[in-house]
């Protein structure tokens, strides 16, 4: 796999809370993570970070060649970990309170892997032919929408569009959506903050990444570069990944 990643802090914001890490590991798996922290004092900056680093850590030394299952319990587990980590420092030191982060997190082997993900930092297949959403918004309004009481209009314009239901770090244990997954050649994995989804449409990410045109990072910058002009009302990271015929291009974090 080739990946890439940007970032960006917006227009508004003071800090970036966005986390992110794209990098072919050593026993060789490509790992793909997103984290978007929240919390007062900083502290979804220190929750994003606490996210990526222990899931990386604890997956850095995997045995390669895992089968689908023992994959996704690895993958699983390391992000229980990161749980843990961040409800405990959160536990010991008032100023961090309920802080917590999203997290969506990809491990593949070669074009095979899992998706997992909590909170509303979503993973995309975008292919020529349409744009997939792999990943199910836990917040507040994706409820009211499932349940029928509000429109997919309403649910873009709801006030309280960006309550979470469920997030890393905040609770003593969390729910951790998972599902396999497999990128085809013609195919490209996204993984976002919110600072993406909430400023341009699905067309809008779909049509930027489908240009056979353009390399994959100048597809991420254009994907920064758009969020922020509609308004960059928050951070905003992208991760493209694709599959190679070759050895997948070894990158590593932001800050």
């Amino acid at each position: 796999m080739k990946a890439v990643h940007r970032s960006d802090i917006g227009k508004v914001r003071a800090v970036n809370e966005d986390r992110a890490y794209a990098a072919t590991l050593p026993n060789g798996y490509t790992l793909v993570i997103v984290a978007d922290g929240m919390g007062g004092h900083q502290a979804g900056d220190i929750a994003s970070r606490l996210a990526v680093e222990t899931v990386v850590n604890e997956l850095r030394q995997l045995p390669s060649e895992l089968d689908e299952k023992d994959r996704e319990d690895a993958l699983k587990s390391a992000i229980f970990r990161a749980n843990d980590t961040i409800y405990h420092i959160a536990s010991q030191d008032e100023k961090y309170n309920n802080m917590g982060t999203t997290i969506v997190a990809a491990l593949l082997q070669q074009d095979e892997g899992t998706v997992a993900h909590i909170g509303d930092s979503r993973a995309y297949i975008i292919s020529p032919q349409h744009i997939r959403q792999l990943t199910d918004d836990h917040t507040l309004v994706n409820e009211l929408l499932k349940s029928g009481q509000i429109t997919q209009d309403e649910a873009s314009h709801h006030p309280r569009r960006n309550v979470l239901t469920r997030a890393l770090g905040t609770d003593a244990r969390v729910r951790v959506d998972v599902a396999p997954l497999r990128v085809e050649q013609d195919e490209t994995l996204l993984l976002c903050s919110d600072g993406l989804t909430n400023m341009i449409s699905t067309k809008e990410i779909w049509s930027t990444i489908v240009d056979p045109s353009l390399p994959l990072e100048v597809i991420a910058d254009r994907l920064i570069e758009q969020a922020v002009e509609a308004g960059g009302d928050d951070n905003v990271t992208v991760i493209l990944a694709q599959a190679q015929a070759s050895v997948a291009e070894k990158v590593g974090w932001n800050s």
